[in-house]
């Protein structure tokens, strides 16, 4: 583990030697709903607090920049963009969907010395707290799931995507 001394101190990894490459990183998280109620009230635009979406999208973008301050070794990185995309599912058979939700992708890019997938874990986890936030008056029961990385780009490493398997595999070799 990079984040360790040989005496098993936690310390901050020096960057200072890497090369500086275009870096991007998406993660994704669900909120699931406990009740109907939830996504009828946030595709209507009904709910008491306000659009629900706008504002974890919001919140997410604010949270990518404030990743050091949250995760004390991650290094202060000169973000260029954050997208978060924010999509609501209705209401399927399936049981973990069964009642609706909030599909969340955030993606993070720059061109730094280290990887920005804290960064995007950081947005897309935040988003979710969001949804939670501003729905738990008609649904305390929601769950925030699945939040992980789906895809990296950049560095000593190069491209991963998730594959098929659930599992994150090497652009360059496949599956």
């Amino acid at each position: 583990l990079t984040h360790l001394t040989p005496t098993g101190q936690a310390h901050m990894v020096p960057i200072t030697r890497k090369p500086t490459t275009p870096r991007l990183a998406t993660a994704t998280c669900i909120v699931y709903f406990s009740t109907p109620e939830t996504h009828t009230l946030i595709h209507t635009s009904q709910l008491k607090k306000g659009d629900a979406l706008s504002v974890a999208r919001l919140a997410g973008i604010s949270a990518a920049k404030l990743t050091p301050q949250l995760v004390p070794l991650c290094h202060n990185i000169l973000i260029e963009g954050v997208h978060v995309e924010l999509t609501l599912f209705p209401p399927t058979a399936a049981a973990a969907g069964a009642h609706g939700g909030v599909y969340i992708s955030a993606t993070v890019n720059c061109e730094g010395k280290t990887g920005v997938e804290m960064e995007a874990l950081v947005a897309a986890t935040v988003a979710g707290l969001n949804v939670y936030d501003m729905c738990k008056s008609v649904d305390r029961g929601m769950v925030i799931d699945q939040v992980r990385v789906v895809e990296k780009q950049g560095g000593r490493s190069g491209g991963w995507v998730l594959g098929s398997a659930g599992k994150l595999v090497n652009v360059n070799e496949g599956e």
